[in-house]
């Protein structure tokens, strides 16, 4: 049976929820660069990051922080240590009032894997669209669809031109379900069969 590929995100939706803000150096400023830790590129932050709770609630397992940067307790952080050494990185992050510990889960690879056919609309941005920088890259993406053989040995990646998406396997999903994880959204992106 083929691997199944998971799109990971921030259940939103979990009534009570907390809400994190914008990543922080050790002062208190504002990071200059949030984008660094959700590119699909490895970081090389060296301090801690502190992350303010913008919105009380129960913490998560998995939640985002503004601009969609994964952050994650030691437990689920444990997972993807165990399951894709090679493609993450962890930073500890500091959260007034938290006991656990969090980490920022920092996916290092991208990959070209967009199934555009497979999927529901692929559309790019053109040079009509007035952003020279843009043209040839995902504008939107529905119904996403990854083409599994364009993967290599990548386990968990952002899609090249498409970095809001976190992709993950199957077993990751499994893993992170059989501890029952907080936070976590997953959508089916496999081929389809």
């Amino acid at each position: 049976m083929p691997q199944r590929y998971f799109d990971l995100t921030d259940d939103v939706y979990l009534e009570g929820r907390w809400e994190l803000g914008h990543p922080q150096d050790t002062q208190g400023a504002k990071l200059v660069n949030p984008w660094q830790f959700r590119m699909g590129k490895p970081s090389s932050w060296t301090e801690r990051v502190r992350i303010p709770v913008k919105i009380p609630g129960t913490a998560m397992d998995y939640s985002h922080a503004a601009f969609s940067i994964p952050v994650v307790t030691s437990r689920v952080a444990t997972i993807f240590e165990r399951l894709a050494p090679n493609d993450v990185q962890l930073f500890p992050v500091d959260i007034k009032g938290q006991p656990d510990d969090f980490f920022i889960l920092n996916a290092v690879r991208r990959v070209n894997c967009i199934d555009d056919e497979a999927s529901e609309e692929a559309r790019y941005w053109t040079s009509e669209d007035g952003w020279a920088e843009k043209v040839g890259t995902y504008r939107s993406v529905w119904g996403m669809r990854i083409d599994a053989t364009r993967l290599g040995s990548a386990r968990v990646f952002r899609p090249l031109h498409w970095e809001v998406v976190l992709v993950i396997p199957e077993d990751i999903k499994l893993a992170l379900e059989s501890i029952g994880a907080t936070g976590v959204w997953f959508q089916d992106v496999s081929p389809l069969r």
